[in-house]
Formats: structure tokens, sequence, C-alpha cells
């Protein structure tokens, strides 16, 4: 508790702290723009779930205008030409699988890393999140668990046949998101959001994904360490 006492207040009207928000929030309005897109994409390529991943969309759209609204808050314009940058390797290789049909490297990238990289990111920041904040990212932690839980089921049911496909595309992607970690690390920190508990938090949320589909925990290892030397 004394540590937590001697933490400096943090201050949300800051040149330095709204410059950091900008891309931040940026961040997070066009990481839920992109899963947006991404299951609507999902729903064409899985016309079973078709009602599934189209209401899965619709609450990615409600996330959005909730973090334009937390930018509007702060008077922060979002600087969403850095995110677009941010995201256009999952992007690119979100759009190449699904022209390919590969349901299961788009979900991979969706719905594991994608969200667990939000997950990771939301609980790291509530926190420290200003009031407004705050309670808007509260309310979008609940909906991704549920959003993971889809990629997870699906991959669950289909598990031996999706097997050698998800290690492929694990391997093409995991890299990419120690990339995007480390590319914002230094504006998390001015949001006193640490790297290192992003890093535990995603390792930790993109473990239990993979468990809970199927994996070993000695799979689970070898998975997780593609790109880990870059973190």
């Amino acid at each position: 508790m004394q540590q937590l006492a001697a933490q400096p207040e943090i201050d949300f009207h800051s040149d330095s702290y709204k410059d950091a928000y900008s891309r931040v929030n940026a961040i997070v309005i066009e990481g839920e723009q992109e899963a947006y897109e991404n299951y609507l994409r999902l729903a064409e390529l899985l016309p079973d779930n078709k009602d599934d991943l189209i209401r899965l969309s619709k609450m990615e759209n409600r996330h959005k205008k909730g973090f334009e609204a937390c930018g509007r808050n702060l008077q922060v314009t979002p600087d969403m030409e850095f995110a677009k940058d941010f995201f256009a390797q999952l992007h690119g290789n979100f759009q190449v699988a699904a022209a390919e049909g590969k349901v299961v490297t788009c979900l991979l990238i969706q719905s594991l890393i994608i969200e667990c990289f939000a997950i990771a990111a939301y609980n790291i920041y509530i926190p420290v999140a200003d009031d407004f904040a705050r309670k808007i990212t509260e309310g979008v932690v609940k909906d991704e668990y549920s959003h993971l839980n889809f990629g997870e089921e699906w991959l669950k049911a289909n598990f031996e046949t999706s097997k050698a496909e998800l290690e492929e595309a694990n391997r093409q992607n995991l890299p990419i998101v120690w990339q995007m970690l480390n590319r914002v690390a230094a504006d998390a920190e001015v949001l006193a959001m640490e790297k290192e508990a992003l890093v535990e938090d995603f390792m930790i949320q993109y473990g239990e994904a993979l468990s809970n589909i199927g994996f070993t925990t000695r799979d689970i290892m070898r998975l997780s360490a593609y790109g880990l030397a870059g973190a």
C-alpha cells in the first residue's frame, strides 16, 4: 500500500499525457474497427455462425464509439494514421487468409491474438484510467471475453483438423504482437501502463485460450516462444 500511495498523481490533461493518449486511443479505436470488419468477413466464411458473428461485429462497433468518446472527453484527437500503420501487418495477414478461405488463421488472428491483446491492454489500463474511460473500458472488457470465447469454442470443436494451420498461423503472427508491444511501450508508460505487465497479461490470456482449444502445456510453451525474444 505504501508503494501505491507514493505513486505520483496522473495528470490526464498534461501535454505529454494527451500526446501519448492520441496514439493509444487511436490504437483501441482502430482495433475495434478492425474487429468489426473481421467479424463481418468471418460471417461470410462461416455461414452457420453468421448471426453470432454479426452480433459480435455490432458489439465491436459500439466499443469503437465508446473509445471515440473517451478521446473527446480528454479533448484529444486520435492519430488514426499511426493506428492504421500499427495494425497493418495483422490486417494484411487477415485479408490474405480470408481471401484464401483460411478460417482457422482468421480466427487465430482475430479471436485469439487481437482479443487477447485487447483484453491485456484494457486490464492494465483500467486501474490507471480517468474516471470516464474506466467506466467505458470496464464494460468493453466483459464483451471481449465473449468474443474470445467464440473463437475458442469453434477451434476446440474443430481442433484436430485445425491444429496444423493454427501452429503455422501462430508462427507467422505472434512475432508481430511483440513488435506492436514494443512500438506502443513508450506511450503506454506515459499512461502508467508497464510494458512488462502488458506482456505478462497477454501471455496469460493467450496461453489460457490455447489450453481451452486443446493444446498441451508443452505445446503452449513452444507456441508462445515465437518472437518472445523480441519482447
